[in-house]
């Protein structure tokens, strides 16, 4: 048991006297004898021989550096320094202390930040709650082309003369077809939009598209990540596939193609956008064509891979809800008007309808397509998604 502050510095005066009384016992012995540990029993046989009855009281646990030991002057010449330059953080603010007082005169960074703290300069981040999550997933092996395509950016960098070259790229998954590599100017959904009416016009329609959780393929603040690209996607008849965030590997077969862009092509080429797209071009004809790819027996994409039989015929003019649903449009703001109420649902849905769905009890179901996205009130005239996708 270990000793009891009221009785400790005589036991440790009767410990130190006994062992060095040599009176043939062992020190093992002793230590056992008053129910210590022998690492124990060496400090304090060590503090007595060197200070005496005094060295074998408890001393304080503060560490020397405490700013609770700082004194007052040091305090307001940390606070003076903080309020001349209000923008700067602790360890902007020790090194001028440094400048002036020296290194060993200055307080450790953790006592700057402990004053700034109790001072007010300095406020404790809020973690934002993220509420549960649903993320469209339709994990799918595909067994013919056009079943699955995948699509990313890889990661950009600079040309030669510091143009930002961050490519699109699409592929079917199947066959390993490249069906894009486009330099695209900006991510912006009405560029990406574009590019790929240009590719469904070629190709077709697949039945999933697969993509990441980043935009404009899809948005964490929106209902199950839609933007406005994968709810037109949705609006085709597309079925949306997403990766689990800081997942790539899930994907696994388009970033083996982003490694080969990268090893092959990234940081190669003297010019700007139209010279790397004429390099995409060339390189997107040889994989597909001429490069004979392992995982598919040593064939070619382009050998395995047929254009989709579902054509891409322009966007519909209205989505076609079951007998019984009423549709309401989306206007600018994200709303639809229901009984003469402004019914908030999501922005990315503008230039779209909805389907509603009475289900009794004062609720209103709100579809898009074939996805439930959550129900309306119609006390409130509330709408309560069934998540926000994360």
């Amino acid at each position: 048991m270990p000793w009891q502050e009221s009785e400790s510095v005589d036991l440790r005066d009767g410990f130190a006297i006994k062992v060095l009384s040599k009176s043939g016992r062992t020190f093992k012995s002793i230590c056992e004898e008053y129910r210590i540990s022998r690492k124990t029993g060496y400090k304090w046989l060590l503090r007595y021989k060197l200070e005496g009855y005094r060295g074998l009281k408890d001393r304080p646990r503060r560490p020397e550096s405490s700013p609770n030991k700082l004194s007052e002057d040091t305090i307001c010449d940390i606070i003076r320094i903080r309020n001349q330059q209000t923008k700067w953080g602790p360890k902007k603010i020790r090194e001028i202390f440094v400048r002036v007082h020296g290194l060993e005169s200055t307080p450790s960074l953790s006592s700057f930040k402990r004053i700034f703290e109790k001072s007010g300069f300095t406020q404790k981040r809020r973690h934002r709650r993220r509420g549960a999550s649903i993320r469209i997933e339709n994990r799918v092996r595909p067994s013919e082309p056009n079943e699955v395509w995948t699509v990313d950016f890889k990661g950009w960098w600079y040309s030669s003369n510091r143009e930002k070259i961050e490519p699109l790229t699409v592929r079917d998954e199947y066959s390993r077809f490249i069906l894009c590599i486009k330099a695209v100017k900006s991510g912006r959904i009405a560029e990406i939009k574009a590019e790929f009416e240009r590719i469904f016009s070629m190709y077709g329609i697949p039945k999933i598209i697969r993509s990441d959780n980043g935009p404009p393929f899809a948005m964490t603040r929106s209902i199950f990540g839609l933007t406005q690209l994968s709810a037109w996607w949705l609006t085709l008849g597309i079925t949306l596939d997403r990766i689990k965030p800081g997942c790539p590997q899930e994907n696994g077969g388009h970033e083996r193609m982003h490694r080969d862009i990268m090893s092959e092509i990234q940081g190669k080429i003297s010019g700007g956008f139209e010279e790397y797209q004429a390099v995409f071009d060339m390189w997107r004809e040889e994989f597909n064509v001429i490069r004979p790819h392992e995982a598919l027996g040593m064939k070619t994409p382009a050998s395995l891979y047929t254009r989709s039989l579902n054509k891409y015929k322009g966007d519909p003019i209205e989505i076609e809800y079951p007998l019984g649903f009423q549709t309401r449009a989306i206007d600018g703001r994200g709303r639809i008007t229901l009984n003469k109420e402004r019914v908030f649902i999501s922005t990315s849905l503008y230039r779209n309808n909805v389907g509603l769905k009475d289900v009794g009890g004062s609720a209103l179901e709100v579809w898009f397509c074939n996805v439930f996205l959550g129900t309306i009130d119609m006390k409130t005239y509330g709408f309560q998604p069934i998540s926000k996708a994360g």
